[in-house]
């Protein structure tokens, strides 16, 4: 079968291939992809191609298909698994494998597995490490939109905190505290706040930070101050760019005490250090956003560390067990990882996309493999919408769930949109 994939060629080389796939092994699955999320880390290994710990060597003899947040239906299973995989079983994938140490993953180690692709090959270890999911949701892209929530509900989990005397780590943010999210205002911080909003621990008080009106604006928008009362939650948003002294001004919201909980989602070490000065007493620092920088350091205070139980930790990706909270959050319509959202686009705009995603502003950018679209703002649809029904169809769905992206949404865009002309 042939299948058409934005495919990784060396650094910075992001091509739009045709090729046949392989048959299938007994151990094999074969699978449609409807969409992908593009995650900053795609640009990264773009960036560094076999610099990066994911990527191959010979990537300029056998490319990678990139992509790793995507989800589809089962085409053909190997023997192996037809029993276990029924075909057009719909699915969500966790890439996080840590298959026996190795630290291949879809998306980024396999020539035939990626989500940037209008078809691709399941290896053996996605199947054998369970992390392989089933998906009953209305909406393809929550599944894509799974992969990131779990690397967020990772990072709650990883935190910790201890007691006076004890060499136990209670796992998790801690119940009723204080939480702040630096650089919050992105894609995965407003993930991060919906989880922290709708989890099933949350603080008494969260203060989410940026530098951008713009986007601190569109989070308050999402998430208003009636939303957090119904959690429980003191909601508060603060442009640190407008304050004399970020660190005292955050520090005065908790009344001094100091933050229990601070994620850091932007790997600056002004954030970090800011991180660092607001954390009270055992408080957890997880540095979330991870840099490209291989000798990235930022400031850290030794005197907390020793004398107020400060710690610092770093989490990448979830696990299965996170994709599956994830999954079910969003079923359940606890979580909607729509607010992450903000562009959308086919197959052939997926290379150039990757390559220039810190440029481009707003949030997460979805892209459907078997369509071939521009990427395009949903704020634009009703623009464009004036002179092409595509997006005008587009704009009404959307307005109808406040601007969010949305199943009908999806549905409407695979039926009128242009294929991506896989050839036969």
């Amino acid at each position: 079968m042939h299948t058409t994939a934005v495919r990784l060629h060396g650094e910075k080389d992001l091509r739009l291939d045709r090729f046949e796939l392989p048959e299938i092994a007994p151990d094999e699955i074969l699978v449609k992809i409807i969409s992908d999320s593009i995650c900053m880390s795609s640009y990264k290994a773009a960036s560094l191609g076999s610099r990066h710990k994911r990527v191959p060597d010979d990537i300029a003899e056998h490319p990678v298909i990139i992509g790793h947040e995507f989800a589809g239906e089962i085409v053909a299973a190997g023997d192996l698994w037809q029993d276990q995989y029924p075909v057009g079983m719909r699915y969500a994938i966790q890439p996080a494998l840590n298959y026996q140490g190795s630290m291949d993953s879809p998306g980024y180690s396999f020539r035939y597995c990626g989500g940037a692709a209008t078809y691709c090959i399941l290896p053996h270890q996605v199947m054998e490490l369970g992390c392989l999911l089933p998906y009953e949701g209305d909406a393809y892209f929550l599944a894509s939109l799974a992969e990131p929530m779990s690397c967020i509900i990772g990072a709650y989990h990883a935190s910790f905190h201890t007691q006076a005397g004890s060499y136990v780590h209670q796992m998790g943010i801690k119940p009723g505290g204080r939480l702040a999210i630096l650089a919050g205002a992105g894609p995965m911080g407003l993930g991060a706040v919906d989880f922290a909003l709708h989890g099933n621990i949350v603080p008494s008080q969260l203060v989410v930070t940026d530098i951008n009106n713009e986007r601190l604006a569109r989070a308050a928008s999402l998430f208003t101050p009636e939303v957090a009362a119904r959690a429980g939650v003191e909601l508060l948003f603060a442009n640190t760019a407008e304050m004399a002294d970020a660190a005292q001004g955050l520090l005065d919201l908790t009344a001094g005490a100091g933050f229990d909980d601070v994620l850091v989602f932007a790997p600056v070490a002004s954030v970090c250090e800011l991180a660092d000065k607001i954390l009270g007493h055992d408080g957890c620092l997880n540095f979330f956003a991870g840099p490209t920088d291989t000798a990235f350091t930022a400031g850290l205070n030794y005197y907390n560390v020793h004398y107020n139980a400060t710690h610092v930790i770093g989490t990448t990706g979830g696990n299965t067990d996170d994709m599956k909270e994830s999954l079910e959050l969003s079923a359940a319509g606890r979580i909607n990882p729509a607010v992450m959202v903000t562009h959308v686009g086919g197959l052939d705009c997926a290379a150039e996309t990757t390559l220039n995603l810190p440029k481009i502003p707003g949030g997460k950018k979805l892209v459907y493999t078997g369509i071939s679209m521009p990427l395009t703002a949903i704020d634009d649809f009703a623009r464009l919408g004036q002179s092409d029904p595509l997006f005008a169809g587009l704009a009404q769905i959307c307005a109808r769930q406040g601007g969010l992206w949305n199943a009908q949404a999806e549905r409407y865009l695979l039926q009128h949109a242009p294929s991506i002309e896989t050839p036969a």
